[in-house]
C-alpha cells in the first residue's frame, strides 16, 4: 500500500499532462525539435566583406560619373552663355575636355530641351565649338609640317638621299650652306618653339635608334648653332668704352664651332696661354645663364637649349 501510494503521488505530482492532451503535445514537441535541428544559414566573412567592398565600389564610380557630368555641364552653360570671342577663348581653354563624354552630354541636353528655340541653340552651340576645335587641330598640324619642312630645308646642304647619313659632311660646303639656311630662317622667325621640339623629337628618336650616329651629330650641330645665334645677337663684352675680357672670351667661345671649344678654352685662361681666370670665367657663364632664365619662358625648349652652355664650366 506504501509503495502503491507513493507511486500515486508521485504521478500526481508529475508535469505529465492528462492522456487527451498528449497526442498536441508530441506534435508541439517534433515542430520545436525540426526548427532546432534545422542548420543555421552559413555566414562567409570573406564574401559578406567582399559584397561591401562592390556596394562602395559601385558608389565611387557613380560619384565619380556624377562630378564628371556636373563639371560638363558648367562647361556647356559657360560656352553657352558666352558672346563669339569669348567662346573661342574658352575652347582654347579648355580644348582637352572636348573629348566623347562632352559630345554625348551636350547630345543628351540637346534631345531634352522643352522648347524648340533651346534646341536650336544648343545645335548652334555645337557647330560653333567643332568649327573652333577644327581649326584649331588644323593649325597644329600645319605647324608640326611647317617645323619639319624648315628642319628638312636645313639639313638638306649635308643630307644624301642616296647614301647613309655621314658626319661630318664629306662635302665641307654642305656645312657652310647649312649654316647660312639656319641664319636666313632665323632671321625669318621661323625658328621658333615649335621648331625647337621638332629638332629635340627627332633627336631623341635617333638616340634610341642607335643606328643613325651621323643624323644625331647633325641635329646637335643645328641646336648649336641656332644656341650661337640667338646667345651672340646681344653682346656684353663692352662697357662704358671698355672691353670686359671674360664676357668677349665667352662670346668668342660661343661664335666658335663646338668641336674647337676645348683649344680655344685652355688657350685662353690662365691656366694654359690666355689672361682670363677659371674663376672669372666662371662667373660670367653664371651671369649669362641668369639673363636667359629671366628673358624665356620658363621650362620651354628654347631655355632649355640656350642654358646648356653652364657645360662649358
Amino acid at each position: 500500500m506504501a509503495t502503491l501510494a507513493s507511486a500515486s503521488t508521485i504521478v500526481a505530482g508529475s508535469r505529465i499532462p492528462p492522456r487527451h492532451h498528449q497526442t498536441s503535445w508530441w506534435v508541439l514537441s517534433n515542430a520545436e525539435f525540426d526548427a532546432a535541428s534545422r542548420p543555421a544559414p552559413l555566414i562567409c566573412p570573406f564574401l559578406s566583406r567582399r559584397r561591401r567592398n562592390l556596394v562602395f565600389a559601385v558608389n565611387k564610380d557613380a560619384e565619380k560619373s556624377f562630378q564628371k557630368t556636373v563639371e560638363v555641364d558648367r562647361l556647356i552653360d559657360m560656352l553657352k552663355d558666352s558672346n563669339s570671342r569669348e567662346l573661342e577663348k574658352l575652347v582654347v581653354e579648355n580644348i582637352l575636355a572636348f573629348n566623347e563624354t562632352f559630345w554625348i552630354r551636350l547630345a543628351a541636353r540637346t534631345d531634352t530641351c522643352k522648347s524648340d528655340d533651346d534646341k536650336k541653340d544648343y545645335e548652334e552651340l555645337a557647330v560653333s565649338v567643332m568649327s573652333i576645335v577644327d581649326r584649331l587641330v588644323h593649325k597644329t598640324n600645319e605647324r608640326i609640317e611647317s617645323a619639319t619642312d624648315v628642319l628638312k630645308a636645313i639639313l638638306n646642304p649635308v643630307v644624301d638621299e642616296v647614301e647613309e647619313i655621314s658626319w661630318p659632311p664629306r662635302d665641307p660646303e654642305g656645312m657652310i650652306l647649312m649654316e647660312r639656311e639656319l641664319t636666313k630662317r632665323e632671321q625669318e622667325g621661323q625658328l621658333d618653339e615649335g621648331f625647337l621640339s621638332e629638332v629635340n623629337a627627332q633627336l631623341r628618336q635617333a638616340k634610341e635608334d642607335g643606328d643613325k650616329p651621323g643624323l644625331e651629330a647633325m641635329l646637335q650641330k643645328v641646336l648649336q648653332m641656332y644656341a650661337s645665334k640667338v646667345l651672340c645677337k646681344r653682346s656684353y663684352a663692352y662697357k662704358g668704352g671698355e672691353i670686359l675680357k671674360a664676357e668677349k672670351f665667352l662670346e668668342s667661345i660661343l661664335e666658335a664651332p663646338e668641336e674647337e671649344w676645348n683649344k680655344l678654352i685652355l688657350d685662353g685662361l690662365t691656366i694654359g696661354k690666355g689672361e682670363v681666370s677659371p674663376e672669372e670665367f666662371y662667373a660670367v657663364i653664371k651671369k649669362r645663364i641668369e639673363r636667359i632664365l629671366i628673358r624665356t619662358e620658363g621650362g620651354s625648349y628654347q631655355q632649355r637649349i640656350l642654358t646648356e652652355l653652364r657645360h662649358l664650366a
